[in-house]
């Protein structure tokens, strides 16, 4: 789809001057009104070609294999992503008397399935975490494509806003968001509006081929991809997902809400690992109280879990994840406040979008899927 934004000081010019840009078969996706006129972004779905059909990807991408043949419990990661994982002999000893059970009960409470239980309960809670799950880092998107893949409505499209913004707080050069999602016209809108404020450039890609084209410009601040929503389990949206991550190369990480079923969350994660997901980005953590479909889909998958979502504002951020804050999390049976938590860290997030943004109300209305 193409997407404008035009304004005007009444609401018919602006639909005068959309008109004029996209044709008359233009359809209005967003509008408000910004200081003494309005805002209105509208789009069009392309034409048919009228010449012969795209051609297909290079052969070299279509039948290189996504990743070396591996063993999910020994995958290897690279070390700048990966935290180092301590032997099991350093775990300590097992937990005993009320300790431990102070622990089962967590554990019990969080839907925490028992082969894991069990490996998690035979040491010190934060020690068994780190010797069991991987906690890390995402990968740079500057150095390649990052790409956010998972279930529909698992928040990533927000993700991708709000690793664009810390990219340009940080006072680094804004990424290229890549917009794959031809599903949802309101979150191409959305997009439009925070790639503005973030001044950070914005391609459509309705194909592998064109986020192929868009991803070789190899811009200096990296590249953010964000994805539609996938069924890993129905063939045809899994193959199309494996043709963009086979076109862009992209490292993959996992969108996931952390309160799904413990067994659904696996299958899930499999799924995505499977076609190339090495990454985890949990979300919801505001609104989870019981965290063993997270822990599920990390064991399952080999996956690292690397920051989570919570709240569905870009000044929310990413709150990092380790061991230790994950075994404060469990221990404590709720959602609500946690040591370093959004809640937290929020002021200061939104003091730094407020110097960025110069006028918060500009932010696209609406929330993220």
């Amino acid at each position: 789809m193409r997407i404008r934004v035009v304004r005007a000081r009444s609401m018919a010019d602006a639909m005068r001057l959309l008109a004029a840009e996209l044709g008359p078969e233009a359809v209005l996706l967003a509008s408000r009104r910004v200081g003494e006129g309005y805002e209105v972004t509208g789009g069009v779905e392309p034409e048919p070609p009228d010449g012969p059909p795209e051609e297909p990807l290079p052969k070299e991408f279509l039948e290189e294999p996504l990743m070396p043949a591996f063993s999910p419990a020994q995958a290897p990661l690279p070390e700048s992503f990966a935290l180092p994982l301590p032997a099991l002999s350093t775990a300590g000893p097992p937990l005993r008397g009320g300790a431990a059970e102070e622990a089962a009960a967590a554990l019990a409470f969080h839907g925490v399935p028992g082969a894991l239980r069990d490996r998690l309960l035979s040491g010190p809670l934060e020690a068994m975490l780190a010797a069991t799950l991987r906690f890390g880092r995402l990968p740079p998107p500057e150095e390649r494509p990052l790409l956010l893949a998972g279930p529909p409505g698992a928040g990533k499209t927000l993700t991708t806003v709000k690793l664009a913004a810390r990219q340009v707080l940080s006072g680094a050069t804004p990424p290229l968001i890549v917009d794959t999602d031809q599903q949802r016209p309101g979150a191409a809108a959305q997009l439009v509006g925070v790639a503005a404020l973030l001044r950070a450039p914005l391609s459509h890609a309705a194909s592998p081929a064109a986020a192929l084209q868009a991803v070789a410009l190899r811009p200096p601040g990296g590249v953010l991809i964000d994805t539609p929503g996938t069924d890993p389990f129905d063939p045809e949206q899994a193959r199309a997902l494996l043709a963009l991550i086979q076109a862009t190369r992209a490292h993959v990480a996992l969108v996931l809400p952390a309160g799904l079923d413990s067994a659904e969350a696996a299958d899930l994660a499999r799924a995505f690992r499977a076609l190339g997901a090495t990454h985890m980005i949990p979300t919801r953590l505001d609104a989870t109280r019981r965290m063993g479909g997270l822990l599920s889909a990390a064991a399952a998958a080999s996956l690292v879990i690397a920051e989570a979502g919570a709240g569905n504002r870009l000044a929310d951020g990413l709150l990092p994840l380790s061991p230790a804050w994950m075994a404060e999390r469990l221990r404590r049976r709720t959602h609500a406040g946690p040591p370093g938590s959004t809640a937290a860290h929020q002021p200061a997030a939104t003091a730094a979008r407020n110097a960025l943004f110069r006028a918060p109300a500009t932010l696209p209305a609406g929330d993220f899927a």
